[in-house]
């Protein structure tokens, strides 16, 4: 028996055929996502979108007999040749087992290699997003609390049916039995077999101690509405961990166009990701070229400002707001940078100095993307290592939570960002 539920999704709500198909073809259907992730434009990404997936890893389960235990009957649409009793001949040309899919083997048109379907915008980021976490998210603030659910109350005299507590309402009954000196209906049973076996000769004195035990036993009921409760619940304020994350992206003239896009891509991830799976997560705009300027989002995506380069702008402006408006006592605190790693010599001491002393104490963690040119370095050459980068290598090697990595096509930002925003195990095992 083979049964589908092919229906329209209701009022956009999705079946629990849906629910269940995205279940079993998790792994696979995560993989197409972030390949189709790889090559989207860059306003695309966060939608809902059409992703394929190969057969083979969406066959639905089929009940079947065991070939070869018994007579099999079927029914074939379309016969008017043979009559029952009659046997087929095999086609000619095949060896085996019947046509079907095997036939032409030519992959053309009519094969079946992949399996299209349209995940929503819900859906798309659930497979999108899985496995990341902002590391260490660890700082509390407990000023700020929300009501997050309802949490056991003890137990009420009233409630639904559902909140019965079955072990606490025996007990009470129980208790109230033990009390009024119910009496037992071994007690009662004992009684009736002496009667039953003196028949005639029972005594007046027997027959009435039993019908006052069982007169006794109907005005102690065996549970009582005084017995009855009810499990309560009450909305409880859970602290909510606050964060705040500052993308500082480098737009000074050696950011070619693409080296903007690789950035813009990054950071568009990196908010829908903030945005997606944290409710109470701030995120700070720092635009910097030879000065920086904390900005809004739109400016910060589609401003074409330029200039020269001054990475310690950038680093002074974060030091500036953190100081304002988050304490490290009561915030996370995380940062992201994206730059083609080009900056003034002089500048290096400088933003050594601010990271060490101010920044770095305070975050939780600090990406570095460092973004190229498309076709990266030429085969048989010594990868160059910018300024920048290597100021950052040796604050890494010193134990500063600075995690680095390098991108310079937009289909590497994807595998990137995971590595820096994944959790832990994740990236502990993408490390050894």
């Amino acid at each position: 028996m083979h049964i589908v539920d092919r229906r329209l999704n209701p009022g956009g709500k999705s079946l629990a055929n849906r629910q269940r198909f995205l279940r079993r073809i998790k792994d696979v259907a995560q993989r197409a996502v972030r390949e189709s992730a790889r090559e989207k434009d860059i306003k695309d990404l966060g939608k809902d979108g059409r992703v394929s997936v190969p057969a083979d890893g969406v066959r639905e389960p089929r009940f079947a007999r065991q070939p070869g235990t018994g007579r099999q009957d079927y029914i074939l649409p379309g016969n008017k040749t043979y009559v029952e009793g009659d046997l087929i001949e095999r086609p000619p040309g095949q060896g085996g087992g019947g046509g079907g899919a095997g036939e032409g083997g030519d992959g053309g048109e009519n094969s079946e290699d992949a399996f299209r379907f349209v995940l929503t915008r819900d859906e798309f980021l659930e497979l999108f997003l899985e496995d990341l976490e902002l590391p260490d998210l660890a700082k509390r603030r407990l000023s700020v609390v929300e009501t997050e659910g309802l949490r056991r109350a003890g137990y009420t005299v009233s409630g639904s049916p559902a909140n019965l507590a079955l072990s606490r309402t025996l007990r009470n009954s129980m208790s109230r039995r033990i009390a009024l000196k119910r009496p037992k209906p071994e007690e009662i049973a004992e009684l009736e077999a002496r009667i039953a076996e003196a028949g005639e000769g029972a005594s007046a004195d027997l027959r009435e101690r039993l019908e006052a035990l069982r007169e006794r036993a109907k005005r102690i009921p065996y549970v009582d509405p005084i017995d009855l409760r009810f499990r309560r619940f009450e909305p409880y304020p859970r602290p909510i961990a606050q964060a705040v994350m500052f993308c500082l992206m480098d737009v000074s003239g050696s950011m070619t166009e693409h080296m903007k896009d690789l950035a813009k891509r990054f950071y568009i991830l990196l908010h829908i990701f903030l945005t997606r799976r944290y409710r109470h997560v701030e995120i700070v705009f720092i635009r910097h070229t030879d000065r920086a300027t904390e900005v809004d989002e739109e400016t910060f995506f589609g401003s074409r400002e330029t200039g020269g380069t001054l990475v310690s702008s950038a680093l002074v402006e974060m030091k500036r707001i953190v100081a304002e408006r988050y304490d490290p006592n009561d915030w996370n605190i995380y940062a992201a940078q994206a730059s083609d790693g080009d900056n003034v010599s002089s500048d290096g001491p400088t933003a050594t100095e601010l990271l060490r002393s101010h920044i770095l104490p305070a975050c939780q963690h600090f990406a570095y993307l460092e973004v190229g040119d498309e076709n990266g370095p030429r085969a048989g050459f010594v990868e160059h290592r910018t300024t920048l980068w290597r100021t950052y290598e040796a604050i890494a090697k010193a134990g500063g939570p600075v995690a680095m990595r390098k991108v310079n096509h937009r289909r590497d930002i994807y595998p990137v960002f995971r590595e820096l925003f994944g959790r832990k195990d994740a990236r502990a095992e993408a490390e050894a």
